[in-house]
């Protein structure tokens, strides 16, 4: 079995000297192509989302907002940081389009697992509104649509972006049917969005099935490899999901420019074995990694390297940036009160 690639760089979705802009992806291939993994990948093209797939997890409010925006020429959506351009909506809807394609993948048995390198990204946009640069929900869409086509019963969305995936939250918030995990730096009235505490598990029949795991500047790579082991990966077993989504943001790097998280390469490699372990466990290995955020080229462009030869399968690591220079922070009483909440056993 393979492993899938879908790449939708969205060249014309860019505002000029915006952070989230198609320079983002632009060491991506070139980075695969020169350590020899390209070749290794079965390319997946994506194919736009059509709006009864969006309109599973959003608005027709929202649909109507953005394709009109785009449809007047673009302008920004919120308060300065979530635009359009005349090419957005359907450029949007292909990001949407490229993730539910991956899973056709690797539900009709082409591949294994897979990588979906679209933008723009969709973490943060909720059932009727868009917002930190992301316009249509792609996790949320693709995992309607594993559901809705393919009778899966079960899906596990796990957000490592340095923000908290928001969006994700808002739409499968009483939804027993999704448990959704997210780490990420949490600072309220200072970082974005400026939710996602510990004490936000989920609604009616949700409750339970949403984890937040709140963490302070510089953890690094000890801290966020004791999150996944010691309370992703048990609480994902307890569920036992049929299919894995990744919402794998790359801005908790130490050099990003947005954030101050402290991972590493090493760090994400790690993450990125974990879950793809935790995948072969639970799912026959199913999961998906999609790309949300990351502002540094060099981070990203290895980023993506490592997170692939984790579903290949190989044990190559490539981290010419290094640890972060301030000592981690430790995470020992974060995670006892959050297997006290989410592990009761």
């Amino acid at each position: 079995m393979s492993t899938a690639l879908v790449y939708a760089p969205a060249h014309a979705h860019t505002w000029w000297n915006h952070p989230e802009n198609h320079d983002r992806l632009a060491k991506l291939l070139p980075t695969l192509e020169r350590f020899g993994v390209l070749s290794a990948l079965t390319a997946v093209s994506p194919i736009p989302a059509t709006v009864p797939q969006l309109r599973r997890v959003h608005a027709a409010s929202l649909i109507e907002r953005i394709r009109g925006e785009a449809q007047r020429g673009g302008g920004l959506l919120d308060h300065g940081d979530t635009y359009v351009t005349p090419e957005s909506y359907e450029l949007a809807l292909l990001a949407a389009g490229g993730v539910t394609a991956a899973v056709d993948a690797m539900l009709s048995g082409q591949v294994q697992n897979g990588m979906a390198l679209v933008r723009p990204p969709g973490h943060h946009a909720e059932v009727n509104r868009a917002g930190g640069f992301c316009l249509f929900n792609n996790v949320a869409v693709a995992a309607r649509h594993a559901q809705d086509t393919y009778g899966i019963q079960r899906v596990f969305i796990v957000d490592f972006d340095v923000h908290h995936g928001n969006g994700t939250q808002h739409i499968f918030y009483q939804d027993e049917s999704v448990l959704f995990a997210s780490l990420h730096l949490y600072m309220p009235n200072y970082f974005y969005p400026g939710i996602g505490s510990l004490g936000e598990i989920g609604q009616g029949k949700g409750n339970g099935y949403t984890v937040n795991v709140p963490l302070p500047p510089h953890v690094g790579d000890v801290g966020y490899g004791r999150v996944l082991r010691e309370l992703i990966r048990p609480k994902a077993v307890d569920f036992a999901p049929d299919l894995i989504l990744v919402s794998a943001g790359f801005d908790a790097h130490w050099q990003d420019p947005l954030a101050s998280a402290g991972l590493s390469l090493t760090g994400y490699a790690g993450m990125a074995r974990e879950l793809v372990s935790l995948a072969e466990d639970v799912c026959d290995g199913r999961i998906l990694f999609v790309l949300e955020g990351g502002y540094h080229q060099d981070v990203l462009a290895y980023g993506i390297l490592n997170v692939i030869y984790a579903l290949l399968g190989r044990d190559d690591l490539h981290d010419p940036l290094g640890p972060q220079p301030t000592p981690e922070q430790d995470v020992t009483d974060l995670l006892q009160k959050l297997k006290r909440r989410h592990l009761p056993y």
